[in-house]
């Protein structure tokens, strides 16, 4: 290589450094409908660009700190962005994403169509409002305004917008898709029972599932699933109507959680859980059961200054899937059979 060559290449090396972002946590943010021309809105099933103000509601988030080494994990998070819980994962080196998705279908839909005796038409519809593929003859949701599409639409964006985040890890060779074996799912409540049922259908590296899953009347928990049994995580409020109505006992247990330890309540224990994939806490909410149902994801800080729960979310999203507790006979007060009368 002759001299003159060598100095070009140094200059882009010296020009390229000057101009990538001291390290940071990176919080970024852009509208679904302006990434992808494709997004439709659908509101036959709630589900819209602005909300009934006029506000925004297609608002996209991501997280990405490059002051921490990179895991190489990509969470996706399947409900209303939590500032809390992206500062959490980003500390532990994880990337993270909350798309907006076609996840409204609920108020379109009436009781007897989800309750239809098959155990599965609930599931059908979280699968096509994930997928954006023809699962359910209940809602038509098309491959761009579902979870994947949505999720890889935004990293293509991110991969432009933030290089110093090299989001591009998480696409295929050819980017038309995103690197599922790298990616965690998450969410609370309805998010939480899409993530563990997309997960089902698709092999993903983890489920970490807060308030959830539900679905009581349903059978898909109990299915053929792609991703393994230690490979999904839950975590509960004894307070939660859903715990208290047996719904999340009843899912972990159809998703065969029990294989992987006991039922453990994080008030009285230490990670790590005895390796276990089902823990629970009875922390005081003033008897608030919708505290309750929220409490158990990242949203403050206690009177020392330290995250609540801190320890139960590093352990849920970064313990080895490999490490499991023994398998536990079922618990036979919970109520297994929920289907409607």
């Amino acid at each position: 290589m002759t001299p003159p060559v060598k100095r070009f290449l140094l200059v882009l090396l010296l020009l390229g450094h000057l101009q990538a972002a001291d390290p940071q946590r990176f919080d970024l943010a852009k509208r679904a409908s302006e990434i992808d021309p494709r997004a439709k809105e659908h509101p036959e099933i709630k589900f819209t660009f602005t909300d009934d103000k006029g506000k925004s509601a297609d608002l996209q988030h991501a997280v990405v700190d490059t002051r921490v080494p990179s895991q190489g994990k990509l969470v996706i998070w399947l409900m209303a962005h939590n500032q809390g819980l992206f500062e959490r994962i980003s500390s532990y080196g994880y990337h993270g994403i909350q798309p907006h998705y076609s996840n409204g279908w609920f108020a379109g839909l009436t009781k007897t169509q989800y309750e239809d005796g098959s155990g599965m038409a609930i599931g059908k519809v979280r699968l096509e409002a994930a997928t954006g593929e023809d699962f359910s003859p209940l809602v038509d949701i098309p491959k761009p305004d579902g979870m994947m599409e949505r999720s890889l639409q935004l990293v293509r964006w991110l991969t432009k917008e933030n290089p110093d985040g090299k989001w591009d890890q998480f696409l295929t060779a050819d980017g038309s898709g995103l690197r599922w074996d790298k990616v965690i799912m998450s969410g609370i409540s309805h998010g939480s029972s899409t993530a563990a049922r997309f997960a089902m259908h698709q092999k993903v590296d983890r489920v970490v599932m807060f308030s959830g899953p539900r679905d009581n009347t349903e059978t898909w928990q109990g299915g053929a699933s792609a991703t393994p049994s230690n490979r999904f995580f839950g975590f509960s409020h004894v307070l939660d109507g859903g715990w208290i109505a047996d719904h999340y006992c009843r899912s972990w247990q159809l998703l065969q959680l029990h294989q992987h330890g006991p039922i453990v309540n994080i008030d009285t224990a230490k990670p790590p859980y005895g390796h276990t994939r089902r823990l629970i806490t009875n922390i005081d909410v003033n008897n608030d059961s919708r505290r309750a149902h929220t409490i158990v994801v990242p949203g403050g800080k206690d009177a020392m200054g330290q995250w609540v729960y801190d320890e139960v979310f590093r352990y849920l999203f970064t313990h080895p899937v490999d490490q499991s507790g023994p398998t536990v006979p079922m618990d036979a007060d919970c109520e297994m059979n929920q289907q409607p009368k």
